[in-house]
């Protein structure tokens, strides 16, 4: 796993030893395609960050900033090798993304938002990827015009989201990526 393309480009990423499911080099490089030049200025909102490669991959095409929330301890230190590795700056909140979201969201100070939540192995089992869709604190948290990108498993089932548009979707192997925008409304009387 290594750093795509920018200032950091080719630079390895290491991985934490722990269960989460980074986000393959394919992948990455296939949302920053779609995402064109959409990075560059961007403050940007890594949550369930993991590795922090979709914040880094953003730094080094030329965000302006980045917040990375992951709950797991050692992924958050494997976040901090790979910010110092990469010679990138960013915010790392090792707590949990609803927490986050509930003591942060609403302040709209971000234009893009990655999400990588854990997917839905069993039938009955938490939907992060639902939960977080229906979270205010997302909504509150991305700018009017920002984008939200979702990473869920290929089976999910985008659930009834009024306040999202989703004006993309893309499967690569068993990984599907959502690019979705808030549904503004019009304050015409």
């Amino acid at each position: 796993m290594r750093v795509i393309a920018g200032t950091a480009g080719g630079i390895p990423l290491r991985l934490p030893k722990t269960e989460l499911r980074p986000t393959m080099d394919m992948v990455r490089g296939a949302i920053f395609s779609s995402l064109g030049e959409a990075a560059v200025g961007a403050r940007v909102l890594d949550l369930f960050a993991g590795t922090g490669s979709l914040a880094i991959e953003a730094l080094s095409r030329g965000a302006q900033s980045a917040t990375l929330v992951e709950a797991d301890r050692k992924a958050c230190t494997v976040i901090a090798e790979n910010l110092k590795q990469t010679r990138l700056e960013a915010n790392i909140l090792c707590m949990d993304v609803f927490r986050f979201l509930q003591n942060e969201g609403g302040s709209g100070a971000f234009d893009l938002i990655f999400a990588d939540p854990p997917y839905v192995k069993d039938a009955g089992a938490r939907d992060f990827a639902a939960e977080l869709l229906r979270n205010t604190g997302v909504l509150g948290a991305l700018e009017e015009h920002g984008l939200l990108v979702l990473e869920v498993g290929q089976r999910w089932v985008l659930p009834e989201c009024p306040e999202w548009e989703c004006v993309r979707r893309k499967r690569y192997g068993s990984t599907e990526t959502l690019f979705l925008r808030k549904v503004l409304i019009d304050n015409v009387s």
